[in-house]
C-alpha cells in the first residue's frame, strides 16, 4: 500500500500535467495567430483566439479542448504503463497490471478519436467548419 505523501505526491504530479496542459492549450492558437497574421490588427487574431458568437460554435470550442485533454491524458497512460512494464521486472503481476493499462488507455484513445469526430459531425455541420 503506497504511503501518503507518495498519493499527495502523485495528485500534485497529475494536477501540475494538467494545469500545463490547459494553460498550453490556451495559448497556441494565440500564438499561431500572431505568428500568422502579424499585424496590429485585433480582428486578425480573434477568430484563432475562440471568438465564437454561436451557442453552436461555442460548444464545439469547448468540447475539441475538453477531448483534447483526454486524449493527452490517454497518451500519458499509455506512456505510465509502458514505464511500469518495462520496469516489472519479470513480475507477473505487475506486468498484467500494465498491459492492462496500456490495453484501456488505447480503447480510450480509441474511444476519444471516434467522439470527436462523432461531435465534428453533429455540431459543425451547422458552423461551416468541417
Amino acid at each position: 500500500m503506497k504511503s501518503k505523501s507518495q498519493l499527495l505526491k502523485q495528485a500534485l504530479l497529475v494536477f501540475a500535467l494538467m494545469a500545463g496542459a490547459l494553460s498550453l492549450m490556451s495559448v497556441l492558437p494565440v500564438a499561431g495567430a500572431a505568428i500568422l497574421n502579424p499585424t496590429d490588427n485585433p480582428e486578425a487574431v480573434s477568430g484563432a483566439t475562440g471568438g465564437e458568437t454561436t451557442l453552436r460554435g461555442l460548444i464545439l470550442t469547448i468540447v475539441n479542448y475538453f477531448l483534447g485533454f483526454l486524449g493527452l491524458l490517454a497518451v500519458i497512460m499509455v506512456i505510465y504503463g509502458g514505464v511500469t512494464y518495462v520496469s516489472s521486472a519479470g513480475n507477473d503481476e505487475a506486468v498484467g497490471k500494465a498491459k492492462k493499462i496500456i490495453m484501456y488507455a488505447l480503447i480510450g484513445i480509441v474511444i476519444i478519436l471516434l467522439s470527436f469526430v462523432l461531435v465534428r459531425m453533429v455540431l459543425g455541420s451547422g458552423t461551416g467548419t468541417e
